[in-house]
């Protein structure tokens, strides 16, 4: 018998972070979710590209038969973009915020420091990292000198959680929620019910270095850049092997310049720092690939050219 979801009670969203992540989060949480969401990125070209992406998807919906043209435009009125030089203040006045940056802890950590500041108390603060521990974040945002608080309040480690959304945000059906050490009962099931309201399934995993996906995922893809550094396949051998022999939608090197070389480098990095496991060390070939700006399908070369 499913458990029964208390209410999330978001009546307004904030998203941080207006790329491919933060617009996808911002579209499903304003067409599936339905409430209002502010967006706020400290680039301007960035919004511009994000909210082109979210017309592009409305528009192919509606051309699809999947929404109305009354509908998107309702979806697309909900999305509102918070002006650059409001800042973080700019989100004072929402429910929950959904950081979606780099990963990048001292950069989390500096954002939730400020968001908590200025932040309503009872505002959830959520976080997309797909590797980075919810501890270390959620001890973040409080002030140095103050002391921990179990309760909810602007000095509160417990409003914070992780809502991991898979990417293209769209199309995949998975939340991997995380609870940091600190993360309250009340704040876990609230997001647990926006994630269910948004019309996914939701897993959870302990605040352990990568959680479920990452950790599984980031060995498997550096272990086939391990073998092509080696010569043991070609690029098309490993990954026809692994989409016709173990049925793979699409094959792991294929699937790490979709993520992003730059990205699963990061993960892979928090995994073998986060644990002292030999068994995470990032391939040689993966760093020399990030460091010459060979990133995968983002930068239009990677183990395959775009």
């Amino acid at each position: 018998m499913a458990a029964t979801l208390v209410p999330h009670g978001i009546r307004r969203l904030g998203v941080l972070g207006a790329g491919q992540m933060g617009t996808g989060i911002a579209l499903v949480s304003a067409m599936r979710a339905k409430v209002p969401v502010l967006l706020y990125d400290k680039s301007p070209e960035q919004v511009r590209k994000g909210l082109g992406l979210v017309d592009k998807l409305l528009d192919k919906d509606v051309n699809k038969g999947r929404l109305t043209l009354d509908e998107a435009k309702d979806v697309r009125g909900r999305i509102e973009v918070v002006p650059e030089q409001h800042g973080f203040a700019g989100l004072r006045d929402v429910d929950m915020v959904v950081e979606a940056v780099s990963e990048n802890l001292p950069l989390k950590q500096a954002i939730f420091a400020e968001l908590a500041a200025e932040l309503r108390p009872d505002a959830i603060l959520a976080t997309n990292t797909s590797s980075i521990s919810l501890t270390k974040i959620a001890a973040s945002v409080i002030p140095k000198g103050e002391t921990a608080s179990t309760e909810l309040g602007k000095q509160s480690a417990a409003r914070v959680v992780g809502l991991h959304f898979f990417n293209p945000v769209p199309v995949m059906k998975l939340v991997e929620l995380i609870s940091a050490l600190q993360t309250s009962k009340d704040t876990l099931e609230r997001a647990r019910s926006f994630a269910t309201a948004c019309e996914k399934e939701v897993t959870v995993s302990k605040d352990v270095p990568g959680f479920v996906s990452n950790a599984l995922l980031m060995p498997f893809l550096n272990e086939a850049i391990m073998h092509l550094e080696k010569g043991i396949a070609t690029r098309d051998d490993i990954d026809t092997t692994l989409k016709l022999g173990m049925n793979h939608p699409m094959g792991p090197l294929q699937l790490a310049d979709f993520i992003g070389l730059d990205t699963c480098l990061a993960i892979q990095k928090t995994l073998y720092d986060g644990t002292g496991d030999s068994k995470y060390r990032p391939a040689i070939l993966l760093e020399r690939m990030v460091d010459a700006g060979w990133l995968g399908r983002k930068s239009g070369k990677g183990f395959y050219d775009y």
